[in-house]
């Protein structure tokens, strides 16, 4: 008996029926899916002729989970009466309490309610490597399919705890140690194997587990209930608290009743502006690597295997260890042996740090370390495939190391610069290589940052981008294309985040207060403090560049040119700066100075405003950035803003924050402020244009 859809099914001599997910790529779980399973699953409970059932996935994948577009259905028309009775109608109804015992056949991975399926089952049987987890919590929803419950039963409260709330995955060999496995055996061993388990569990040979009554692996109660509790400090996000309560749910009152809250709190999380702003993040951020043009017309990336990187300072080094912790061997380049020294040190600091945090071993680090190798002579770079200038923002150095690199590389080199401020047109101008130039800018620290901004000249061949969105995901970056522009598309979007408090200081509204107000946000740093943790050299060069770029709308304080002149350089040490309320008289002459306060008294504002008066110009600035071009979708500034800017993640981004607030709001407050403070918050052509037509800034991908 064979049918052909998302669902196939196969009753074979031996009495087990073989129920295969057939949903490429991932296998996801479609509504219909989910209705054909839990009809397949009822005609092999009823015929006669079969004695178990199978659950496997096509293509090497068991199931990636429940289809993303599902939960975007909802969240479009509000309904959750659009989601599926998978919980109860097909996993304990039809899978674990269908009378015929089934057994999982977990190849590739088993993630989200693909593991919750195979939960399930009465025993799951998986080959090498596979991926298991639970990563719901980053979309901002708990696991609905009984995940809460079963994990816990399966591998522990404490180990269970830490795959929900990390949402990390396991390997299937980690898994058969915890007992969420049965067995490990080949790919092609592998239906065999599950095939003669699961009639195994019908001749009393195999237990026949029912994971969610399963109580031997969750121990004493209150020993689960400590674990829960101390989970609960360390965890404060709403939906990662009410991920801890269903927990305990089960915990005290058995399995089902915590599967039923489970229901229940998944279906409240899912409509929540949490779910809706971390799902916009996961589409945004998959999109990115999308480019019109670039990635539609069937070109193939090449391998970038070997990379020179020019230049190892913070950021170089920074940038080393990135790509030999992926693998990749680096020819390191500098002027003398002093700086090489000085850089490999940094990278094995940069490596040390991933062995602290339990991401490393001693023997992986060597191993690691061996991949860079130092060298004075561009001679040594005559075969990589890539080369990374990373040296100072001087425009005649990098010029000159363009024209070293031309010489000793060869003509399918790519030729990328880590440039913050200078045209790639302008670096690359001494070479005739242009077609293979581009910016790869990442954010320092580079081994810890996830964004890249990959930046395009109007010259750089499709190929060389494809080649490079290619390495930054081997790198586990994600990748957004930009064209050339100052500050590309985080900087520009958010030099308005470097000079709006300032502008609101000399307004007289406290720095503390904003401080506050913009972590209470979400925020990691406050401007103030961030100014404070990154120095105050480096934030009066990143205004300098912008007030020369947009002397339009720039807004000028003598506030941090005093703090330094008082004698203040800023923390600049990595830990985070602490309230010195004596630079309280070092605003109140910046206010004297500047003379923009009304009457020259402090302004009345709430928190709110506070917010609205830092943020609205960003999103003003990010409306001419999409509207210039700069980069290909809206949807690609909220993923610029959340790796970039540390923007929260929950909210979506900048533009999904201000789509959800509206744009005709944004550009009355704007045009209020225009009025009353000045150009700095002049609206944009397209915001103001958007907001006349009533129409979102395009924060969607």
């Amino acid at each position: 008996m064979a049918r052909k859809g998302s669902i196939n099914m196969e009753i074979g001599n031996d009495g087990v029926a073989l129920i295969t997910m057939l949903n490429p790529p991932v296998n996801a779980l479609t509504l219909s899916a989910i209705e054909e399973l839990k009809r397949y699953y009822q005609e092999a409970i009823d015929c006669d002729n079969v004695k178990a059932i199978v659950l496997s996935g096509a293509d090497g994948r068991f199931c990636g989970g429940l289809d993303i577009s599902v939960v975007e259905n909802v969240h479009k028309h509000g309904d959750i009466s659009l989601l599926p009775d998978a919980s109860v109608g097909l996993v304990i109804n039809k899978i674990e309490n269908g009378k015929k015992p089934s057994v999982a056949a977990i190849q590739g991975f088993a993630l989200g309610g693909g593991l919750e399926l195979a939960m399930g089952c009465s025993a799951r049987i998986a080959t090498p490597k596979s991926d298991l987890g639970l990563p719901e919590l980053k979309l901002g929803v708990i696991p609905g399919c009984g995940g809460t419950q079963r994990l816990p039963r399966l591998v522990g409260t404490s180990k269970a705890v830490d795959m929900l709330m990390s949402s990390k995955t396991i390997t299937s060999e980690e898994g058969k140690e915890l007992g969420l496995i049965d067995a490990i055996v080949s790919s092609e061993e592998l239906l065999t194997v599950a095939r003669c388990w699961a009639l195994d569990i019908v001749e009393g040979r195999q237990p026949n587990c029912n994971s969610l009554q399963k109580t031997d692996k969750l121990g004493p109660q209150d020993e689960s209930l400590e674990i829960l509790k101390s989970a609960r400090q360390r965890y404060t996000v709403p939906h990662y608290r009410a991920c801890l309560d269903v927990i305990e749910e089960g915990i005290i009152s058995g399995g089902y009743s915590g599967v039923l809250k489970e229901d229940k709190v998944f279906k409240e999380l899912v409509l929540s502006n949490t779910a809706k702003g971390l799902l916009h993040v996961f589409l945004a951020e998959r999109a990115t690597s999308k480019v019109p043009g670039v990635t539609d017309i069937g070109l193939k990336p090449r391998r970038i295997e070997k990379v020179a990187v020019v230049g190892g300072g913070l950021m170089g080094s920074g940038i080393a260890t990135a790509l030999i912790i992926s693998n990749i061997s680096v020819v390191l380049k500098e002027i003398n042996h002093e700086y090489i020294l000085k850089a490999v040190k940094s990278v094995e600091a940069n490596l040390q740090g991933f062995v602290t945090r339990g991401k490393l071993n001693q023997d992986k680090m060597k191993k690691t370390l061996s991949l860079l190798k130092g060298t004075l002579d561009y001679e040594e770079l005559k075969d990589v495939d890539m080369v990374i200038e990373a040296v100072n923002e001087d425009v005649s150095l990098k010029q000159s190391i363009f024209e070293d690199i031309e010489k000793n590389c060869t003509s399918e080199c790519i030729f990328a610069s880590n440039t913050s401020t200078i045209s790639l047109d302008v670096i690359g101008k001494r070479t005739s290589s242009q077609d293979r130039i581009l910016g790869i800018h990442l954010f320092s620290p580079a081994h810890l940052m996830p964004l890249v901004e990959i930046v395009r000249t109007e010259k750089t061949s499709p190929q060389v981008i494809v080649d490079v969105i290619k390495f930054t995901k081997i790198l586990k970056k994600v990748p957004i294309i930009v064209k050339n522009c100052t500050g590309f598309a985080v900087n520009r979007s958010f030099f308005p985040y470097m000079q709006g408090p300032d502008l609101l200081a000399n307004l007289g509204v406290d720095i503390f207060r904003i401080d506050r107000v913009i972590t209470e946000f979400g925020m990691r740093l406050g401007p103030f403090q961030l100014q404070d943790l990154t120095g105050y050299g480096i934030f009066l060069a990143g205004v300098k560049e912008f007030v020369a770029a947009f002397p339009d709308r720039a807004f000028q304080s003598p506030l941090v040119q005093l703090m330094v002149e008082n004698g203040r350089e800023g923390k600049k040490n990595g830990s985070k700066p602490e309230a010195d309320h004596s630079v309280i008289q070092i605003v109140e002459e910046s206010m004297r100075l500047t003379n923009i306060a009304p009457g020259g008294k402090p302004i009345s504002v709430t928190d709110e405003e506070i917010l609205e008066m830092i943020f609205f110009p960003v999103v003003n600035e990010a409306c001419r950035v999409i509207e210039e071009g700069i980069v290909v979708r809206a949807s690609d500034i909220d993923i610029a803003s959340v790796h970039g800017f540390k923007f929260p993640s929950e909210t979506g981004g900048v533009m999904f924050w201000a789509d959800a607030i509206g744009s005709e709001y944004i550009y009355s407050k704007l045009k209020s402020w225009h009025e009353a403070y000045g150009d700095f918050f002049k609206p944009s052509t397209f915001l103001e244009q958007r907001a006349a037509k009533g129409l979102p800034l395009g924060g969607s991908c």
